[in-house]
């Protein structure tokens, strides 16, 4: 008997999405109360749970990747004051947990033994004695915030809800900040008051807060544009026209990132009286991707770049935008989390990491010019010897897009290939340790990662060329980078897996259905595949400016002539594909995956299986390290099966 003939029921109703009239059968599965689809998502699990036991290496994986992500964590210092703030996570403990210096400020797990609340965010008042945070449980990134004393522990404010992952800026002295409430707008709350006061709406925007270290200037962002207020009410907020980004430095002086003529991003200033008169002070790099700078004493800045993907730290000199020289990396990575004093200083921290190295917090001192380690991750696992291959090729419209191929030293042949990308948000796929990739290259396999348009490798520009009636773009760019992994030998069509998440996952739903025929096995985690009716759901409605509107029929026929639900068609031999879930998703609705599924199921024209992987009490983000290592060994698990690679339990070649 096929495999399909075993899937749960789904049935085929008569039904359209508005506003065209658009078949949907499945319409039914987006409700996760109805009777019927708690039924199918009940048969669904024991389904997945039959055939998961019957994976080879699932329990391979799981071990091996328990052991690689025992490196822990650890962030860079955020510093308040004389106190200095970061995040670590030892191998025994489920989620990260903040310090201050060496001393405890809050563990998520003391506030849930069950493991199943997080702490989205984080950031202490100036004089570093409050401490504002978020967290958020089960999966429901709807966070609430609370304020703690640092010294004590008590919490001495809170909650305040709706404030998902808001930026806070507190006014100096720790009896007021400002915050964010998600797609509202700029509040300012006062310790101790039920009423906050609402200091800047502009509509659904995506709002953000940051103020100057000597506390005179507020910076606000929202949706895209930005603007400079005096704290306190005096005067009306003033537009910083073009800019991206911006920040008045400890030297008085508004320093602001803009795209204003140069897609990979420029340097300016101005006074902070005059936001709109900016000047370029460090012009763009035709071939690097500007991002964090930070200023330190002696007129000296430091600006991170990424170059193809590759990160990399410059100094300059702060008044005339001189370059000075460089700051000395550990290797070829990824350079994040730049900080600084909040009033200068000589030094400044930043992480690091790539394919085998874990990420690491350097320490550079402009008045030496020397990097040093200042904290290294407080668990060492045993890494496979792995090289990466930087490799170029030319997409359908001609357009040279670069992929990273990671595999072992020795790998040769033909090889089962994990390849994955994402495309989408601007948000750039770096160089960084993963336990994932090591522990299935070290099993044999080769993973290929492609900087497709619609993400932010090659600037802005690049980001545009990906995103709303040229999504198609990205997706082409995939098919080209399976294109290419065969043409130079690395794998074959029956050995190339993918993998993709959130807008990855769209990616892959793509992929599967524009060309089944290119690849063996999916896994699609979190995806979104329904795109007319993304809007309804979830953080859809703030998606709108990326992929296009539904309810505009000229953006509708962009978002159908890609929508993976609404181009499954019956009778297909689909790859292998696996769908994984999170029951408390608040930003991409489950009912995404749910109804592929069912679709894909019903069309399968081959015996590979089609898989639906539902968790509960987890969403999107964050979740506990056993439920990261569960999800990841399932996945490759699945991937292993249906490529071929090391299936029974064999050595690799």
């Amino acid at each position: 008997m096929k495999f399909l003939d075993k899937y749960p029921r789904a049935e085929r109703l008569p039904g359209s999405s508005t506003p065209s009239e658009i078949d949907d059968p499945y319409r039914w599965l987006e409700d996760p109360d109805d009777p019927r689809t708690k039924t199918w998502l009940a048969e669904q699990d024991r389904l997945w749970r039959d055939n998961a036991a019957r994976l080879p290496q699932r329990e391979r994986f799981r071990a091996r990747l328990t052991e690689l992500r025992e490196t822990g964590l650890v962030t860079p210092p955020v510093w308040r004051g004389e106190r200095s703030f970061h995040l670590r996570q030892t191998t025994s403990q489920e989620h990260p947990v903040l310090h201050c210096g060496d001393r405890v400020v809050l563990d998520p797990m003391d506030l849930d033994p069950t493991g199943l609340t997080t702490l989205d965010d984080w950031q202490p008042d100036l004089e570093g004695r409050l401490l504002a945070y978020q967290i958020s449980r089960r999966g429901d990134e709807k966070a609430d915030l609370y304020v703690r004393d640092v010294d004590t522990g008590a919490v001495v404010d809170g909650p305040i809800g709706g404030c998902r992952y808001s930026a806070v800026a507190w006014l100096p002295g720790g009896a007021a900040f400002y915050y964010v409430r998600f797609h509202e707008g700029v509040y300012l709350h006062r310790i101790g008051d039920a009423a906050d006061v609402p200091v800047f709406t502009r509509g659904p925007l995506r709002y953000g807060v940051q103020l100057s270290a000597d506390g005179r200037w507020l910076t606000i962002s929202a949706g895209g544009s930005l603007w400079l207020a005096e704290p306190g009410g005096r005067g009306e907020p003033r537009p910083v026209p073009d800019a991206l980004a911006a920040a008045v430095a400890c030297d008085g002086r508004l320093y602001l990132v803009t795209d204003r003529d140069a897609p990979r991003r420029r340097l300016c200033v101005a006074d902070p009286a005059e936001p709109g008169a900016w000047r370029e002070l460090i012009p763009e790099d035709p071939e690097a991707v500007l991002g964090a700078f930070t200023v330190l004493d002696g007129d000296r800045l430091l600006v991170a770049r990424t170059r193809h993907a590759v990160g990399e730290i410059a100094v300059h000199h702060a008044r005339t935008g001189e370059r000075l020289g460089s700051v000395p990396l550990p290797g070829s990575g990824t350079v994040a989390s730049l900080t600084s004093r909040p009033g200068g200083g000589c030094e400044a921290w930043f992480a690091y990491t790539d394919a085998v190295t874990p990420s690491e917090v350097w320490r550079h001192d402009v008045r030496t010019g020397e990097t040093t380690l200042w904290a290294a991750p407080p668990g060492r696992v045993s890494r496979p010897a792995v090289r990466s291959h930087h490799v170029e090729y030319a997409s359908a419209d001609g357009t040279r897009v670069r992929m990273v191929v990671v595999a072992g030293p020795s790998a040769g042949g033909p090889r089962p290939t994990i390849l994955t990308g994402y495309g989408g948000f601007g948000i750039p796929l770096r160089p960084g340790y993963a336990a994932d990739s090591l522990a299935w290259v070290e099993a044999g396999g080769v993973l290929a990662v492609a900087n497709l348009r619609g993400g932010g490798e090659e600037g802005e520009q690049w980001h545009r060329d990906g995103m709303l009636e040229r999504k198609q773009n990205v997706f082409d760019d995939f098919a080209a980078a399976a294109g290419k992994l065969i043409a130079d030998g690395w794998t074959t069509p029956g050995q190339l897996g993918i993998w993709g998440e959130s807008n990855g996952g769209l990616l892959v739903g793509a992929a599967l259905t524009q060309r089944p025929g290119l690849f063996a096995a999916a896994v699609c985690s979190a995806g979104l595949l329904d795109m007319a009716r993304y809007h309804l759901s979830g953080l859809g409605p703030s998606w709108t400016g990326e992929y296009g509107d539904p309810d505009d029929p000229e953006q509708l026929a962009w978002l159908l002539a890609y929508s993976p639900y609404h181009h499954v068609r019956k009778g297909t031999d689909y790859p292998a594909t696996l769908f994984t879930v999170s029951e408390g998703d608040t930003r991409v609705d489950p009912m995404h995956a749910r109804k592929m599924c069912a679709a894909l199921q019903w069309a399968a024209g081959g015996d590979r299986p089609i898989l639906l992987r539902h968790e509960p009490d987890v969403g999107h983000g964050a979740r506990a390290a056993s439920r990261s290592v569960a999800l990841a060994a399932d996945a490759l698990a699945f991937l292993a099966a249906h490529t071929g690679l090391n299936v029974l339990g064999s050595d690799p070649a």
